[in-house]
This record gives structure tokens, C-alpha cells and sequence, in this order.
């Protein structure tokens, strides 16, 4: 079955960075467009980044700027990389996997805490 492990996540200092990676397995990486959400605590969970299976990216407004999203087809990873953290960035991020064909699948999360 598909499963998709984050990890990367863990506290640290506005202006300081992490960087999150999130293992697939269980699937044709390749085909599936890889993306990376957060759920603040009594917000909804939100796009953060996404990159296509052709390497297209798309990014919220928030981050544009300060994170990168990226992936690994030969390792079946995708990656973000925050930098410029803020605390308004602290939240659960999910990994996720999606395609027209074989569906919709989510990591469990990791927590970030941005916070001096």
C-alpha cells in the first residue's frame, strides 16, 4: 500500500530553517504531483507548496519567496526547504500524493514550531 513518512520537522528560531523531506513508497513515485500542506492549531489545513510530476511548481503566497519545493524520483522523496522561518509558519505539514488515476494519499505530518 501507499505510505508516505515525513520527517525533517522540530523547533527553531525565527529566521532559522528546516528542511523537510517526505519518503514514498508503494507507488510509481513519478506519476504522482507531490505536495506539502500545514494545519495550524483551529485553522484549516492549507496548500503550502506543489511540484507536478513534469517538475512544475506552485507555491502559496506566504512562502513564495523563503521555501522550495523539490523531489528525488530516483530516491522517491520530495523535499521542502524552509528558510526566513516565521512563527506564523508553525504548523503540521503533510506530505501528499495525488493523481487523476491512482489517487490521493496523505503522510501522518510533522510538527514545526518556529519559535524563539
Amino acid at each position: 500500500q501507499v505510505q508516505l513518512v515525513e520527517s525533517g520537522g522540530g523547533l527553531v528560531q525565527p529566521g532559522g530553517s528546516l528542511r523537510l523531506s517526505c519518503a514514498a513508497s508503494g507507488m510509481v513515485f513519478s506519476r504522482y504531483a507531490m505536495g506539502w500542506y500545514r494545519q495550524a492549531p483551529g485553522k484549516q489545513r492549507e496548500l503550502v507548496a506543489a511540484i507536478g510530476s513534469g517538475g512544475n511548481t506552485n507555491y502559496a503566497d506566504s512562502v513564495t519567496g523563503r521555501f522550495t519545493i523539490s523531489r528525488d524520483n530516483a530516491k522517491n522523496t520530495v523535499f521542502l526547504q524552509m528558510n526566513s522561518l516565521k512563527p506564523e509558519d508553525t504548523a503540521v505539514y503533510y506530505c501528499n500524493a495525488k493523481s487523476v488515476f491512482q489517487g490521493n494519499y496523505w503522510g501522518q505530518g510533522t510538527q514545526v514550531t518556529v519559535s524563539s
